[in-house]
């Protein structure tokens, strides 16, 4: 029933181990740190996007100003064939979201996108791909957050040896909140991002939208001012909703501006360090 996104570069370092978490549901997700095809509009996001809506993601529409070319409106995220995708070029995967029995799908996130362990299990700014998730899915999914403590001592950072084994009695706590009023958390969002799709898709084209594939971003709309500023926005609100979780469980308060990203900023771009935010054992590796 769960997809997952994970790490290129550890799930999917050979073989198999792709097959192995692809078996398990889990999608080749790049992170710009350790790969050139990383970021925000990887075609893992989406596959991603995909299984959260409803089908068909491309549909048959007019593609000139007078109407006289009907075609089916060209998908950049699958072959040719329609049932694989690519995170590479050089790569190919079955595109789980092709499939109608995967439609409206779970699809688990971790936003913070790397091991971040901290003795009060505070919580590092939200990457910007779960906005995607939320902005441009169709519908709008369903949104229940979840509070994780506990691995960060089954496998501390600053372990010993033997360092590849887990520790054992130990207790993980797993939190589930109540799910999200999505409509009042995050439908003014939704409809920022659709009127700013309107104006960018018809730009240049007589002010009428040129028909594009469900994830198929101009410009505009992946870079430009406003684009940004909804998905930090979005971004923010989902962590606020997990930070409600977190503080009905009892944590103590974070320090203000932990939800930003520029808060991080003067964290080193290594694969491992301690932060010089709040001196959390941080692993972009794992």
């Amino acid at each position: 029933m769960r997809w997952g996104l994970g790490a290129h570069d550890i799930c999917y370092k050979n073989k198999a181990f792709g097959s192995y978490f692809y078996s398990g549901q889990v999608l080749p997700t790049h992170r710009s740190l350790h790969s050139p095809h990383g970021g925000l509009f990887q075609p893992t996001i989406q596959q991603a996007i995909r299984l959260l809506s409803s089908q068909p993601f491309v549909t048959p529409r007019p593609y000139d100003a007078e109407k006289l070319l009907e075609a089916d409106v060209p998908d950049p995220f699958t072959a040719g064939d329609g049932l694989t995708f690519t995170t590479t070029g050089a790569d190919r995967h079955t595109a789980p979201s092709a499939y109608r029995a995967n439609r409206h799908s779970w699809v688990h996130v971790f936003p913070e996108a790397c091991v971040h362990q901290h003795p009060t299990a505070s919580m590092r700014y939200f990457k910007w791909g779960v906005s995607r998730l939320i902005l441009e899915s169709e519908p709008m999914p369903d949104v229940v957050p979840v509070f994780i403590d506990g691995t960060q001592r089954v496998m501390p950072e600053d372990r010993g040896f033997p360092r590849f084994l887990p520790r054992v009695g130990v207790g993980i706590r797993v939190a589930f909140g109540d799910l999200v009023d999505a409509e009042r958390t995050f439908g003014d969002l939704r409809a920022r991002w659709r009127d700013l799709v309107r104006r960018a898709n018809g730009n240049g084209n007589g002010g009428k939208a040129r028909p594009r594939a469900m994830g198929e971003l101009t410009d505009e709309l992946k870079y430009g001012r406003e684009a940004v500023e909804i998905r930090v926005e979005c971004a923010r609100r989902v962590r606020e909703e997990i930070v409600k979780l977190r503080r009905s469980l009892g944590y103590p308060e974070e320090e203000p501006g932990f939800g930003l990203a520029e808060t991080w900023a003067r964290d080193p771009a290594k694969d491992k360090f301690k932060s010089g935010v709040d001196e959390a054992l941080v692993n972009k590796k794992e």
